[in-house]
């Protein structure tokens, strides 16, 4: 049944609740009312009623909306929770298990801004545990854990519609989330960026579907911070300490269980050949080629990231993909000195191969995990280093002894494209982050610029 016999009143605000902005209206003799999480959205929805009622549109009785905007308001019932769990669906197949946490990372820390309800009164410790249940696809009746259910429901009743989106206070909220760590301190650039990144190309996916008209971000102007991807120089070791580092794995843990000597050659390709750890995980004997005399080669072709198992297609920790931003299949050579050789050939005569050819194990023979030899790496640096070091920057991750070999080889005056090449960068990313003085070399320049000036 629809009537002429319209009656709105002014927006009002009940403090205290999750969507403080009310508006209410009559249809004939039927009272209506909306509540808003903001007063824009709560003035644009009013406009839209008083705008359909001076045209004479009937209103039906039912819904208490006009025709104009019941096809509207149909189309803006999908809400954020649900938007999230459609994303995530069409992304998750083709992403590697990197980027599918990245993706989930994202939508789940938006989602701190925007809860309504009891969902609101949630920790946001327990928000991330159910939104990253949630967003993981699997089978539709699948039930939400014991610990998680409560939390699951709350947020799936009680998120905002993705059309909220478009008010520039709700969007400005998002992107000031995006901006915390978990213990809501001011997070690094690079997260922001990859958060943003990630929800960038979400809302861009709600524009496709019709839910927003635009990309809400590109509205939001925050300051910019500039942000320094260079390596830091005091983590890049010189080549003597490169090898006491590698000498020093062979006193970590027992002799017979050979926690550390396991893991020489490991680390020997991170800084011999410029591997990532990643890439030095996936290796495989028939990857190399190792004479007897002259340099060898090792074809990069597979990579290993460590991810959690519910990221994975698999089930296990580490993901199986080609190579960082290549096509798949494609491969890399890496010509290899002669010193590193001799560490692989030691270590093939030593520990052998995994059932699947791969060089590299842990002590049970499954895929090497980065808490294994991390840890191994951090009691090397005990061994080798000064406690001042120690207590420095100095090769404080695995991933510095790459940031050396990269380094190592500009120094050398090896030709950026080559160094490229090897390293499977693009220059610009090469000579922008990689461009760096090995530790201990201040003593020669300043001696070379003392000689200039005396000259």
């Amino acid at each position: 049944m629809e009537t002429l016999d319209v009656v709105i009143w002014t927006i009002r605000q009940r403090k205290g609740r999750a969507k403080p902005y009310e508006l209410r209206w009559k249809v004939g003799t039927e009272p209506k009312s909306k509540s808003f999480l903001t007063k824009a959205l709560a003035d644009h929805f009013r406009a839209d009623l008083l705008k359909a009622a001076k045209k004479g549109e009937p209103f039906d009785m039912v819904t208490g909306l006009p025709a104009s905007m019941t096809k509207t308001e149909e189309k803006a019932i999908l809400s954020w929770f649900d938007f999230c769990r459609k994303y995530v669906h069409m992304r998750w197949k083709g992403a590697a298990a990197k980027t599918r946490e990245s993706i989930v990372d994202s939508l789940t820390v938006a989602t701190f801004a925007l809860l309504t309800a009891e969902a609101s009164d949630l920790s946001k410790k327990e928000i991330r545990a159910a939104m990253q249940w949630a967003l993981i696809p699997r089978q539709d009746d699948e039930a939400a854990p014991p610990g998680l259910d409560y939390a699951v429901r709350l947020i799936r009743k009680g998120t905002i519609n993705v059309s909220d989106l478009a008010d520039p206070i709700v969007a400005r909220n998002v992107c000031e989330e995006l901006m915390l760590t978990r213990d809501g301190k001011r997070a690094a650039a690079d997260t922001t960026a990859r958060r943003r990144r990630g929800l960038n190309t979400a809302l861009a996916y709600a524009v496709d579907l019709g839910e927003l008209t635009e990309n809400p971000l590109k509205r939001v102007k925050q300051k910019r911070v500039a942000r320094d991807n260079s390596v830091d120089r005091r983590c890049v070791v010189n080549p003597a300490q490169a090898r006491e580092l590698l000498v020093s794995l062979s006193y970590v843990g027992s002799w017979r269980r050979g926690r550390g000597r396991r893991l020489v050659a490991f680390f020997a390709t991170l800084y011999f050949a410029g591997l990532r750890p990643a890439e030095a995980t996936g290796l495989r004997k028939t990857d190399c080629v190792l004479p007897e005399e002259g340099w060898g080669l090792l074809t990069i072709e597979v990579t290993r990231p460590s991810s959690g198992k519910q990221w994975t297609d698999n089930g296990t920790v580490h993901d199986q993909r080609g190579l960082k931003q290549r096509e798949e299949r494609e491969i890399r050579p890496v010509p290899i000195p002669p010193e590193l050789i001799r560490i692989l050939r030691a270590h093939l005569e030593e520990f052998g191969t995994a059932p699947d050819g791969r060089l590299f194990r842990n002590e049970r023979g499954g895929v090497l995990g980065a808490s294994t030899y991390s840890r191994a790496w951090e009691e090397a640096r005990r061994f080798a280093l000064t406690p001042q070091q120690v207590a420095s920057f100095l090769a404080g991750k695995p991933y510095d002894l790459r940031h050396a070999a990269l380094s190592t080889w500009l120094n050398a005056g090896v030709d950026a494209t080559v160094v490229a090449e090897r390293a499977g960068n693009s220059v610009e990313v090469l000579l922008k982050r990689y461009a760096k003085c090995l530790d201990g070399r201040d003593s020669q320049i300043n001696r070379r610029i003392e000689v200039a000036l005396e000259t």
